[in-house]
């Protein structure tokens, strides 16, 4: 229990776990050691486990060997069928069961005191989570990073609609971590070659026709999450892919859930920790920052020593185009130390630490920092619950004058209409992404350029930004300007607020629409508007967060059910929590339309398949503000007083 190193280190290399049905895993285990001769203590101490599809080795210096040096034994081990651990890969199915067969065996070896507790972000949180579901006698505690609950509804799908990261994933042999445990040199070299913003542009890919096509297995997972939108599938029960399924059979230890605002996991972190919590006799946790996935672009510097999610601006924490403060930046191994000495070795630096603690963003004077960005700024604050005691749901309607306020409209009839064409979708700025990657395009060979040396582009940003296109935005075609401009975006918005307003909590969106056709896609997405400025003379519509909900999926359907042309449905959304201020003066704005690309795959409006469709129509799209189709978001405002 101490944050300063005290141990030498002592490391055993690709050590074989074997699962139930023969696998062995490659490991590589830690253990605190004597520093002067470097002979492991002869102590039973905490397992640490971290389980990982991008290189286990790449976790030495990270958590590795810094958790070792101050009492605790690591293992980190690739996950079935990448880099050295053998089998066949295919996302997360055999994640449930593999992690299970790990911490049994990591808890009966002499250096393990029967205490196995697990770390990890991204995949390394899914896969906490997958063994949580199988309950192993010896878990003990989880830190869990920015991971998903339910694949099908806010991860792989969103609502019906696939997230085409998973794609981009795919061709990047793991978004952007280079499978280098590929034996060919020559697979390797098909896709160093592959511009992934090319091959969305001329979607959708047939099996048989693209790079995949030489990793078969990586193409029948690829396709199958694609493909596949009906629950009855055994896809969406797999307890790898969906651990909301098995809320009530998870193991019941101490968990952190720990996330960003602009994390492609937000809701599902929230979601995890109000289900289980709410289950669970374990104390719970709840961490939320401003931060985006990994809290860093491709290519920022990774300081894993100093703060909770290493942003891109060391000094300074940044997503997207906004800037924080340094009150932002979290020392995260401190953090995860602070809670596995209090739950693994009875210390007490977690004594003082919140059930809930979220970052409020907002509440920055919208200045230009140094770098250019907008100073949003923040505070933290403290919860027992979340929502946090105080928050009200509150509906703001849209209504046909383009405002939107709590009022409820008064029409009996009131429409806006407007026409989706799918070979021109809105354009992706930004918001919950991640993994929208490509290699940089380079005339060199692997040989002489090695995947994992190459740069990785996100092209569709991640974070906040003024919902404005520019020659750099993915997708963008002149003339360039505000999203707000085109014909197939329909905005309403609040009259500058006379006072702030502070939302923290879940959001939920009801749309009353109908289309000419048997299927169609509505988006909405939540606009904290700025007033023009001197820095930002036309103002600056910074988004805040948004969902998508496809029609023959609608209420999050099992199966799916076409529409009737002219018949109005409710297309209900949950865009991902947050907390925020609306700061006097701004205004409170939702934009509705029909696509968000390449942020999600686009609806070709014919009812046809899923994925692969080929013939897309444009759709006429009508949207309600009426007293009966009365459209709206719901907004969780946070008052003192209430």
């Amino acid at each position: 229990m101490a944050s300063q190193s005290t141990y030498g280190v002592h490391a055993e290399l690709n050590v074989r776990i074997e699962t139930r049905d023969g696998i062995e895993l490659a490991t590589d285990i830690y253990r605190p050691a004597d520093p002067q001769t470097g002979e492991p203590v002869d102590e039973s101490r905490p397992v640490l486990l971290d389980r990982t599809p991008y290189d286990r080795t790449g976790g030495r210096l990270r958590h590795g060997e810094w958790y070792a040096s101050r009492g605790y034994v690591v293992a980190i081990q690739d996950v079935r069928g990448r880099f050295d651990s053998d089998g066949e890969f295919y996302i997360h199915a055999n994640e449930a069961k593999d992690g299970a067969d790990t911490v049994d065996w990591l808890s009966k070896r002499e250096y393990c005191d029967g205490q196995v507790a697990t770390l990890g972000t991204s995949y390394g949180a899914w896969v906490q989570s997958a063994l949580a579901t199988q309950d192993p006698n010896n878990l003990a505690g989880m830190f869990v990073n920015m991971g998903a609950a339910n694949g099908r509804k806010k991860t792989f799908r969103h609502n019906g609609a696939f997230e085409l990261r998973w794609l981009c994933w795919a061709l990047t042999l793991g978004g952007g971590f280079a499978h280098e445990s590929l034996a060919d040199p020559d697979i390797q070299q098909q896709f160093a070659d592959v511009d992934v913003r090319e091959i969305l542009a001329d979607s959708p890919i047939k099996r048989g026709e693209s790079p995949l096509a030489t990793l078969p297995g990586y193409e029948q997972w690829t396709f199958d999450i694609m493909e596949t939108g009906n629950t009855s599938t055994d896809l969406w029960k797999n307890p790898g892919l969906n651990f909301e399924r098995h809320y009530d059979n998870s193991a019941d230890v101490p968990t952190v859930y720990a996330g960003g605002w602009y994390d492609s996991y937000t809701g599902a972190t929230c979601d995890n920790f109000v289900e289980l919590g709410n289950r669970k006799d374990a104390d719970h946790y709840l961490l939320m920052g401003p931060w985006t996935h990994l809290a860093r672009l491709p290519g920022g510097h990774d300081h894993s020593d100093a703060l909770l999610f290493p942003p891109l601006s060391w000094e300074h924490p940044t997503a997207g185009d906004l800037a924080f403060g340094d009150a932002a930046a979290r020392k995260y191994r401190e953090t995860r130390l602070r809670f596995f000495d209090q739950y693994l070795q009875g210390g007490d630096g977690w004594k003082t630490q919140p059930r809930v603690e979220y970052f409020l963003m907002g509440t920055g004077d919208g200045h230009r920092t140094d770098d250019g960005l907008l100073f949003h700024g923040g505070e933290w604050r403290n919860a027992d619950t979340w929502p946090p005691e105080g928050t009200e749901m509150t509906r703001y309607y849209i209504h046909n004058d383009g405002t939107l306020s709590s009022m409820k409209p008064k029409a009996d009839v009131s429409t806006t209409t407007f026409n989706f064409d799918p070979t021109d979708p809105v354009p992706t700025i930004g918001g919950n992404t991640s993994s929208y990657l490509t290699y940089e395009p380079r005339d060199e060979s692997v040989r002489a350029h090695p995947l994992g040396d190459r740069n990785i582009i996100d092209f569709a940003g991640r974070g906040g930004y003024d919902q404005r296109t520019d020659q750099d935005t993915f997708g963008a075609t002149p003339p360039y300007g505000p999203l707000a401009d085109r014909d197939d975006v329909l905005t309403f918005r609040t009259p500058p607020l006379e006072q702030p307003v502070d939302i923290a909590g879940p959001i939920r969106v009801r749309i009353y629409g109908e289309t000419d056709g048997q299927d169609t896609d509505f988006t909405a997405k939540l606009i904290d508007e700025y007033p023009a400025s001197e820095t930002h003379p036309d103002g600056y519509a910074l988004n805040i967060s948004d969902s998508i909900c496809r029609g023959r999926y609608r209420g999050y359907r099992q199966e799916p059910d076409l529409l009737e042309p002219g018949v109005v449905y409710e297309f209900y959304m949950e865009p991902y929590d947050t907390a925020n201020r609306f700061k006097q003066d701004h205004r409170i704005r939702l934009d509705i339309s029909s696509s968000n690309w390449p942020r999600f795959d686009v609806n070709q409006n014919t009812g046809g398949r899923l994925y692969g469709d080929t013939n897309p129509r444009v759709a006429e799209n009508t949207i309600y503000h009426s007293n009966e189709y009365a459209t709206h978001i719901e907004l969780p405002v946070w008052s003192a007083n209430t």
